[in-house]
């Protein structure tokens, strides 16, 4: 009987102690954009509760609008990750005015040593990600120390996870370095420089970026790569395409030569990791000339 008794209460403890484990407060995490929110899920898991701003495939980054409702999330979050380079200045402004003690904050941007004026797309960038993972790791660490050994074998396990990214872009360099591409703005450029291509239509790009209306020769110069075929793809942003750049899109199909498109946020139920695996398979595709 005094065995029964002893695990019975037992059971009724570990019963008791089952719930209190689920309801264990989560890390708030705030990313401005949903690939580092991702990065911050992967590396978190159950320990933390993630909300992205920047998630709407629809939606053009460059024209978001802040919330009363996103400040508030921003101003309670415990851990904040943005881009930085003056590509999510509203992140900024709100961090501001609204200072939490304790609060860690992340930005791409100074972990690679980028400010404003330069290339701003840096999750284009393969070291960016290990950066940034590594930077949420410890941040999480510092904040829920119970969990550290937890969090650190996660990260471990994301990094490792980067081997097949890394594999794809050696594959793409040993086949294609050197070949001429084009692109309707700098999005996929860090990417591109890493698979060593020669990216053509550098004020183009720029002009695009800034929102300023590129120079006629520029826009005549692209013309005429596509119409003679000088490069052998192009890319082009999905999120921010005006009628210039839907023009240069068409003229590139005219000419038969692929097209691949890119985004600046992950797509609805990808991974980071899926994501850029579609665009660089995509992108081995359009290089060996397929238009799909």
């Amino acid at each position: 009987m005094k065995t029964l008794l002893a695990a019975a209460a037992a059971a009724i403890a570990f019963a008791a102690l089952t719930p209190a484990r689920a309801f264990e407060p989560k890390i708030t995490v705030v990313a401005a954009e949903n690939f580092y929110g991702d990065v911050a899920q992967q590396v978190g898991g159950d320990q933390v509760s993630v909300t992205s701003i920047l998630s709407n495939p629809d939606q053009d980054p460059h024209l978001f609008e802040i919330t009363p409702a996103i400040v508030r999330k921003i101003a309670d979050a415990q851990v904040i990750v943005y881009n930085g380079a003056a590509y999510d200045p509203w992140m900024e402004n709100v961090l501001k005015v609204t200072p939490k003690a304790g609060r860690i904050v992340i930005v791409a941007a100074d972990l690679m040593r980028k400010k404003a004026g330069d290339n701003p797309h840096l999750w284009y960038d393969p070291p960016t990600m290990p950066a940034v993972a590594t930077a949420i790791a410890d941040a999480l660490g510092a904040a829920d120390a119970a969990h550290k050994e937890e969090y650190a074998a996660r990260l471990k396990a994301f990094l490792a996870s980067l081997a097949p990214l890394n594999e794809k872009i050696a594959t793409i360099r040993d086949k294609f370095a050197d070949t001429p591409v084009a692109a309707s703005e700098p999005v996929f450029g860090y990417m591109a420089a890493a698979l060593k291509l020669k990216m053509q239509e550098a004020p183009f790009q720029a002009a695009v970026m800034n929102d300023a209306e590129p120079a006629a020769s520029a826009f005549a110069r692209f013309e005429d790569d596509l119409k003679m075929r000088k490069v052998r793809v192009l890319f082009y942003n999905k999120q921010a395409s005006n009628n210039l750049v839907q023009r240069l899109v068409q003229l590139a199909h005219a000419s038969e030569i692929p097209v691949v498109g890119v985004t600046e946020t992950c797509p609805p139920g990808l991974s980071y990791q899926g994501w850029m695996m579609d665009e660089l398979t995509a992108t081995e595709k359009g290089l060996a000339g397929s238009n799909s």
